[in-house]
């Protein structure tokens, strides 16, 4: 649910909006402003994920409102002037609605925020993510390497530490398997089971396990038991 403020100077424009975004179950109007001065304290009061913004008030403009704002929440501008539309695109509004305020239209806006939301979603989850392609600084005792993340075939836990193989090299490393996992892509490397992950491009052969599970036998020679659980999700990014 998104907390949604309007700010409006005409009261009769802020209660149809307000009736308007009934028929909108996921977004929430926590509160309404006269003005931009009243809407600069209910902004800091309420933390709004969404603004409905009125360009033209007697006090400040809509623009001169976002420009005194320290953090800006998503903004959708309502107004009765078209010409500020150009400008408000220059806000990175999500929309501009003419007033008085179309259903179809406030529609397709919402429908730009739940796409912006996702698309944030998406980089968010990715941020961070090493690429098989990427290397990595690898430092055991005194023994140091760089290693392209293609060429580890195995990572096993180890207490707080994870054991890295690859090569004929199996170094330590103070990382956990949960840290690591959340660094890995997953379309490369897949949880095997509590205490490894697997590359899923150096598995050598694959076989059924007792009780639903599978057995992988990597390149290296080693065999990983593949969960129940992870067993399913295995056969469906496999396709097996």
């Amino acid at each position: 649910m998104k907390k949604a403020l309007i700010i409006d100077d005409e009261r009769l424009a802020r209660s149809e909006l307000k009736k308007l975004l009934t028929d909108f179950p996921e977004i929430e109007v926590v509160g309404e402003a006269v003005n931009a001065k009243d809407g600069e304290e209910k902004i800091a009061a309420l933390q709004p994920d969404l603004l409905f913004l009125d360009i033209q008030m007697p006090d400040k403009t809509g623009f001169e409102l976002l420009a005194s704002l320290e953090k800006v929440p998503q903004v959708i501008f309502t107004t009765a002037y078209d010409e500020y539309a150009l400008k408000a695109f220059e806000y990175n509004a999500l929309d501009y609605l003419m007033k008085p305020v179309e259903p179809k239209r406030l529609a397709d806006a919402l429908q730009k925020l739940q796409q912006q939301e996702e698309k944030e979603r998406l980089v968010q989850q990715n941020r961070g993510k090493l690429s098989e392609a990427d290397q990595v600084f690898v430092k055991d005792g005194d023994r140091c390497w760089f290693v392209k993340l293609q060429d580890i075939r195995l990572f096993e836990s180890v207490g707080n530490y994870a054991r890295v193989y690859f090569e004929q090299n199996k170094p330590l490393i103070l990382k956990s398997l949960n840290a690591l996992e959340e660094r890995l892509d997953e379309r490369t490397f897949f949880r095997a089971n509590r205490k490894h992950i697997v590359n899923l491009r150096h598995i050598e052969k694959i076989d059924t396990y007792f009780n639903g599970g599978l057995l992988l036998e990597m390149q290296g020679g080693e065999k990983i038991e593949v969960s129940r659980r992870q067993a399913v999700r295995f056969r469906e990014m496999m396709s097996l």
